[in-house]
């Protein structure tokens, strides 16, 4: 439960932090006329929505199993990714319209140091957000707290770009801040699209990756008694994965004997980090 009530910190602070980033981006992007910052609020909206999500789906797959959900609840965490990813893809379309309206018909920016001073608040409270993310992520493997500290870092570069053409309409030149607009859009979307695809993958029911399953099947080749492998098949549930495996032992054994092989290389199996559960049928040859 220690990883579910960590991600729900991720997911809570993310929602608080973005927050008050929205007000004083927007509040000073309308008021300043800066496509960029405007832009850069938006990608705030967008990840209190995301933050949400981190919440809601997190609670969600922390739930046991039950006689409706067997395997438990932990593909909701890739279901809400899907969400975000899809809700970061539609903010971008937004975003980049805009800035290419402003390219082509002018966006006249009033400068403010104020402008410079949300930047540099917002870039210091992102680091300070993706830095927790991260060391959560490290010790909890979650596509959502995933998905929410690359999107802290994303910030971080978004919003020193936002810097540069505020700085630029210092000198009166607003082209940059157009251009700016574009690069975020842009940026948000390959984040987005990323998210998506990592999320179907699971969702398709993927297999385990390579390494993983080399690791498992080390494991079960290395064990006394088995004679072969005849089949390895995985399905993911969550951030973890079922896996059937068939071994061939010698066709002597005793069924008890060959019964109580597949408990033992079941509960080693189980111990790994990536697996939920393993079942291993035995075939006598």
């Amino acid at each position: 439960m220690d990883r579910f009530n960590q991600a729900k910190k991720v997911g809570i602070l993310g929602i608080l932090g973005n927050l008050f980033l929205l007000i004083i981006k927007g509040s000073v992007g309308i008021i300043f006329k800066s496509q960029a910052m405007i832009a850069d609020s938006a990608n705030s909206a967008s990840d209190i929505f995301a933050s949400f999500m981190t919440y809601i789906g997190n609670k969600i797959s922390s739930e046991p199993s039950d006689d409706n959900h067997n395997f438990g609840h932990g593909k909701a965490e890739y279901i809400f990714s899907l969400f975000i990813s899809i809700s970061m893809i539609v903010l971008s379309i937004n975003i980049l319209i805009t800035a290419i309206k402003t390219l082509l018909f002018g966006n006249d920016i009033e400068f403010s140091w104020l402008l410079v001073v949300v930047c540099i608040i917002t870039i210091i409270l992102k680091f300070a957000l993706y830095l927790h993310a991260k060391a959560i992520n490290k010790s909890y493997e979650n596509i959502l707290v995933s998905s929410t500290m690359n999107d802290h870092r994303n910030d971080c570069f978004v919003t020193f770009f936002t810097l540069i053409s505020i700085l630029f309409s210092l000198f009166k030149i607003y082209i940059v801040d157009s251009i700016v607009g574009i690069g975020i859009s842009l940026l948000i979307c390959f984040t987005g699209l990323k998210i998506f695809v990592e999320s179907f993958k699971v969702l398709m029911d993927t297999s385990i990756d390579e390494t993983s399953k080399q690791k498992i099947l080390s494991l079960v080749k290395e064990t006394d008694g088995v004679k072969n492998i005849d089949n390895f098949s995985s399905v993911p549930v969550g951030y973890q994965y079922f896996i059937f495996i068939t071994i061939c032992v010698d066709g002597n054994m005793s069924t008890f004997e060959s019964h109580s092989l597949a408990d033992k290389l079941e509960e080693q199996i189980t111990k790994l980090d990536k697996v939920y559960k393993a079942t291993i049928h035995v075939h006598p040859v």
